[in-house]
């Protein structure tokens, strides 16, 4: 299901003394964070002065942040963007929409279950589906993903022979 709110990731430390947060994204790249004009953390928006990708992660300058001090005070924080706010291609979905997916064979129409975790590998990412009779990891590639229909809270997959946690 879309939603309004993404978590973006959370803040793990400071860069150094001037006040910089670290963001370590959850599942969405550090540059494409960068285009979010506004962050929400605790349900507040907050609107970075400086914002910029560096080595995975997010630096950020926060209003009313001055030195490293205060911006130790927001380690640990969870932080959020507005989807209205990024502008993904088409057929592109946060991975925190994902979950929850009802998950389909694409040839029969039988439900293999729901995508239950979005697990991040450095070739692609793997959609850890559970709850049928099998459990199914599917790369997540057009090889494997016909279609995602997020209104509609299902995605079909192409099964092959052997991918379910039981089969021989």
């Amino acid at each position: 299901m879309e939603q309004e709110f993404i978590t973006a990731g959370r803040i793990v430390g400071t860069h150094g003394v001037k006040g910089e947060v670290k963001l370590l994204p959850l599942g969405i790249d550090a540059a494409f964070l960068t285009a979010f004009p506004t962050y929400y953390i605790d349900g507040s928006p907050v609107t970075p002065s400086a914002c910029r990708a560096h080595k995975g992660c997010l630096l950020l300058k926060l209003p009313g942040v001055e030195d490293m001090d205060a911006a130790l005070t927001l380690k640990g924080k969870m932080v959020a963007v507005r989807r209205a706010d990024g502008r993904l291609p088409d057929g592109v979905f946060f991975d925190q929409e994902l979950i929850g997916l009802t998950a389909r064979d694409a040839a029969t129409g039988e439900t293999l279950g729901k995508v239950e975790e979005v697990l991040l590998y450095p070739a692609h990412k793997v959609y850890a589906v559970r709850g049928g009779k099998d459990e199914y990891l599917i790369p997540a590639v057009p090889a494997f993903i016909k279609e995602i229909h997020l209104t509609d809270g299902y995605m079909d997959i192409h099964v092959w022979e052997g991918m379910g946690s039981h089969e021989d």
